[in-house]
């Protein structure tokens, strides 16, 4: 095993699992030298908890891949880092110029990704149909800020990183295969195409068709259930630490867990 030396993800992440990787890890204590696929990394939260050896960490955000890479690279930001409303439009107006321009692989793409994903509003992370980053300014009091980041570039070695679509990732007979896909709710656009229904069940299908051990996470709404359950994977539903929703209604939200290709008592502890 690679000494993650207790890294926690590098981005705030909406919707992150860091409270998952408990009960992930029950289930992956038997398959530690198996590479980990992750068709939408996120936040890095599962990866990062559960620290494999080898790792394809895809997801289709392409300015967040980016991100990991210049940290494999070893960042180290040089830009100002302040939480200032004047200061987090510039950059995001920085940000987007170099979108245009088709300057969103560098280092300096990297840096200002970082800081408006820190300074933005709740950790989000969203784009308009046009590809802009278009998060408004978070109001937070205080926020801490990093600028070295070459804690990660020693395990990020043996992990590739890429973008595009959940389809075109190579899954090998030794490999566990953890789906966590923007949730089925009225907000996906997380990235320029957003994620449709459509999408959710071309992934399912994708999903039900591996042979190897298979973990995916959603909101559990009624559709996400019936849709798991009817492709043939075990489902079980889990309180999640966020609510349901900002307007006063402070019921936990349920998350789906669904499984394919686990020994019998991994779904017995879980």
């Amino acid at each position: 095993m690679v000494n993650p030396e207790n890294l926690t993800p590098p981005l705030k992440w909406a919707g992150g699992k860091r409270w998952l990787v408990p009960t992930l890890k029950t289930i992956w204590e038997d398959y530690q030298d198996f590479q980990l696929i992750e068709p939408f990394c996120g936040g890095l939260a599962i990866a990062l908890g559960l620290a494999p050896e080898k790792a394809i960490l895809n997801d289709i955000n392409p300015h967040l891949v980016n991100f990991y890479k210049q940290l494999k690279k070893g960042l180290k930001s040089d830009i100002l880092m302040k939480n200032d409303a004047d200061l987090y439009y510039q950059y995001r107006e920085r940000f987007n110029k170099l979108i245009e321009n088709n300057q969103s692989e560098t280092q300096e793409a990297a840096s200002l990704f970082y800081y408006l994903n820190r300074t933005g509003f709740n950790g989000l992370c969203r784009f308009n149909s046009q590809g802009k980053f278009n998060v408004p300014f978070g109001r937070y009091r205080s926020i801490n800020y990093r600028d070295d980041f070459l804690a990660y570039k020693n395990l990020f070695q043996a992990w590739h990183f890429q973008w595009g679509d959940f389809e075109k990732m190579p899954v090998d007979d030794h490999s566990f295969v953890y789906a966590d896909p923007p949730y089925d709710v009225e907000f996906r656009q997380y990235a320029a195409g957003g994620f449709s229904w459509a999408d959710q069940e071309r992934l399912a299908t994708w999903l039900a068709q591996q042979t190897v051990p298979t973990i995916a996470s959603n909101q559990a709404t009624p559709r996400i259930l019936d849709l798991y359950q009817s492709l043939g994977f075990t489902v079980t539903t889990l309180s999640a630490p966020r609510r349901i929703a900002c307007n006063g209604d402070r019921t936990p939200a349920q998350e789906m867990l669904a499984f394919r290709n686990l020994a019998a008592k991994d779904l017995l502890n879980t």
